[in-house]
């Protein structure tokens, strides 16, 4: 699943992560995925561009690589270690196709999002008390069964799934010249960078809680980091990917940062002015611009994502004092 350590292979110029194999994935898995719209809107005086991704099969970007995965790897049943926006995709994904899904979560993961997992037709294993405890005893799972397995980020079929989320919105909207895209464990920023491949400026938000591609980029390789705060349930990844990081490194301009203060506001203030239901991982976009975390030149042309709606309504209502 990681890349091997030789320098035989340049990740750069593998064919799976080249922008017309990338196409050929995006024809592959349009049955099953929307093409989510766009909606312009200026703030802070700046012409800025929303990307309604949160509108995605599932909620999220991540149904993208989850089709991508289990189409491309034809097998009885899929294995995915995941209690949260991966998990859900892989198990809609698996439904669709006619597929059994195993998903691996820690035995402290929530109730409620164990009982999706369940309605979506997963059958769900609880295993160790974080999500590495999860992830091993998936591995070893899929091993034993021979089933493939279904990465939430660090996985070539995975990038070029989320990648097409790219190559979209660029024929949408070919005249932006950024794009602000909330980052976990890279997968989705790392995607874009290979489909768009510098034809448009990447800048990685993360939140002060969860700063794990700004850590890895100023060190020069992934690193392990503390993650927790307000995001860290769908931006949490201790360690970016092993796969995406040279993407990342190669073609996202920066990685700027905001605190939960910021982004729950966001969060709050999209819902409210624009009826926009989304994660705080999604919010953490909105929040660089109004917080100043970034701060675009006069004329330039921004894109946000709205990565992901799996949210709970109720933390959207500022409560009363």
């Amino acid at each position: 699943m990681n890349p091997p350590d030789a320098p035989i292979l340049n990740l750069l110029e593998h064919p799976d992560l080249q922008p017309g194999a990338i196409a050929g994935v995006a024809e592959r898995i349009a049955p099953h995925v929307r093409r989510t719209p766009v909606i312009d809107l200026h703030l802070e005086g700046h012409a800025i561009q929303l990307k309604l991704e949160h509108l995605q099969v599932s909620g999220t970007f991540k149904a993208r690589g989850a089709f991508n995965t289990l189409l491309g790897r034809p097998a009885a049943e899929v294995v995915a270690a995941s209690g949260g926006n991966h998990g859900i995709a892989v198990a809609h994904a698996a439904r669709e196709l006619g597929v059994r899904a195993h998903v691996f979560v820690p035995e402290t993961a929530p109730a409620a999002k164990q009982d999706r997992l369940r309605a979506l037709g997963a059958q769900v294993h609880a295993r160790g008390q974080e999500y590495v405890e999860a992830f091993r005893a998936a591995q070893a799972f899929a091993q034993a069964r021979q089933a493939p397995m279904s990465h939430a980020y660090d996985q070539l079929e995975t990038l070029a799934g989320q990648g097409t989320l790219g190559l979209e919105w660029l024929a949408q909207s070919p005249q932006l010249d950024t794009l602000l895209i909330a980052v976990g464990g890279g997968g989705l920023i790392g995607g874009v960078a290979a489909a768009t491949r510098g034809r448009v400026r990447l800048v990685a938000v993360e939140t002060l809680g969860c700063p794990t591609l700004h850590r890895a980029l100023a060190a020069g390789h992934p690193v392990d980091v503390e993650v927790g705060g307000l995001a860290a349930d769908a931006l949490g990844a201790r360690r970016v990917g092993d796969w995406m990081f040279p993407l990342a490194r190669r073609w996202v301009s920066d990685a700027v940062l905001v605190d939960d203060e910021a982004t729950r506001s966001a969060q709050r203030q999209l819902w409210a002015e624009l009826r926009l239901a989304v994660e705080p991982a999604a919010a953490t976009v909105w929040a660089a611009l109004r917080s100043g975390a970034y701060r675009p030149q006069p004329g330039e042309r921004v894109g946000l994502l709205m990565c992901g709606g799996n949210v709970d309504p109720r933390t959207l209502v500022q409560e009363s004092p």
